[in-house]
């Protein structure tokens, strides 16, 4: 039945998130799908296939389109997933977002299975294939790389960080992406940040080099 499951759940994905920038394709699903089952296992939940049918699923369905979560609630009833999963699954979804924790608003009530999730979710958006995604989606926007005269905004409140200024993909290093690591929830996740995060400011050191000639 799981294997079943969790073949639609992926069916679901790629005709859901087809069309997507490669910042947030289907590819970014699988891998944060893949993180997640990865942690779950160092946290310790795989003797418990509850909580790790929990984790693979909202993994897998965390980035469909938000203004269509009716259909991942759908698709889950659909599947015959009893009620309590379904509201874990439905909940870790909901509070994923980096928007949530912006300004220091630290979720500080959530279960193993929400941790490892996101933690999988925020270090596919960190190390070298965080700088690829977040280059990729300023292009998509049309950004500039860089302009010194833009300084990255400091202490953002949720308010802030949702409002859509003109804003570099490089200052979103500075404003969300060199803050993830300190938002980990599981030590398997803060184990691996650290490298990811410390391949960011190499990256960026290099590029302010490159960027001013002196390298």
């Amino acid at each position: 039945m799981g294997k079943e499951i969790m073949r639609k759940a992926e069916e679901l994905v790629e005709k859901r998130m087809k069309g997507n920038d490669a910042s947030h394709d289907a590819a970014h699903a699988f891998r944060v799908r893949d993180l997640a089952l990865s942690l779950a296992r160092e946290e310790g939940l795989s003797s418990s296939p509850h909580s790790m049918l929990i984790v693979e699923l909202a993994a897998l369905l965390h980035d469909i389109d938000p203004s269509e979560a009716r259909i991942v609630e759908e698709f889950l009833q659909g599947q015959g997933i009893e009620e309590g999963m379904k509201i874990k699954i439905l909940n870790i979804i909901k509070g994923m977002g980096f928007k949530e924790e912006v300004g220091g608003l630290t979720n500080r009530n959530y279960s193993i299975e929400f941790g490892v999730v996101q933690d999988a979710d925020r270090l596919d958006a960190i190390g070298a294939i965080g700088i690829a995604r977040c280059f990729t989606f300023g292009g998509s926007r049309h950004r500039v790389l860089h302009d010194p005269k833009i300084q990255p905004r400091s202490d953002l409140s949720k308010e802030d960080y949702m409002n859509k200024v003109e804003q570099t993909t490089v200052n979103h290093f500075h404003e969300k992406l060199l803050k993830l690591k300190d938002l980990m929830k599981t030590k398997a996740g803060k184990k691996r940040a650290e490298k990811r995060h410390n391949f960011m400011e190499d990256f960026l050191k290099e590029f302010y080099e490159e960027w001013d000639g002196r390298a």
